[in-house]
C-alpha cells in the first residue's frame, strides 16, 4: 500500500508562488508514473505534469508550460509542483498520483486558491 500525503497548498495573489509537497510512503525509485492533477470548482480532474518511468522529461499541461515545474527528491521520497507566475484559473485542489506495479494511487488533496 502507498500513502500520499500533499502540503503547501493556500491563498496567493495573481502572479505568486507556491510550492507543493507530496510526501509518499515507501521508495519512489521504482514508480512507474508520477504526476500531479488539479480540479477546478466545478470541472473535472486535468493532468498538470507528469514524469513517466524511461522518460527523461516530464510532461506538461498546455496551461502550465513555463510556469510550472515537477521534480522529485527520491532521497526524501517526495515530489514537488513549483508553481510560478499563477493565475486565478489555476485555482483548484491539487492531486498528487503515482502507479506503482500498475495500481493507481492517490493523495487527499491540497487547496489552492488564486486571487485576481
Amino acid at each position: 500500500q502507498v500513502q500520499l500525503v500533499e502540503s503547501g497548498g493556500g491563498s496567493v495573489q495573481t502572479g505568486g508562488s507556491l510550492r507543493l509537497s507530496c510526501l509518499v510512503s515507501g521508495s519512489i525509485d521504482n514508480m512507474q508514473v508520477m504526476d500531479w492533477y488539479r480540479q477546478p470548482p466545478g470541472k473535472q480532474r486535468e493532468l498538470v505534469a507528469e514524469f513517466i518511468r524511461g522518460t527523461l522529461n516530464a510532461n506538461y499541461a498546455d496551461s502550465v508550460k513555463g510556469r510550472f515545474t515537477i521534480s522529485r527528491d527520491n532521497a526524501k521520497n517526495t515530489m514537488y509542483l513549483q508553481m510560478n507566475s499563477l493565475k486565478p484559473d489555476d485555482t483548484a485542489v491539487y492531486f498528487c498520483h503515482v502507479i506503482r506495479s500498475y495500481m493507481n494511487y492517490w493523495g487527499k488533496g491540497t487547496l489552492v486558491t488564486v486571487s485576481s
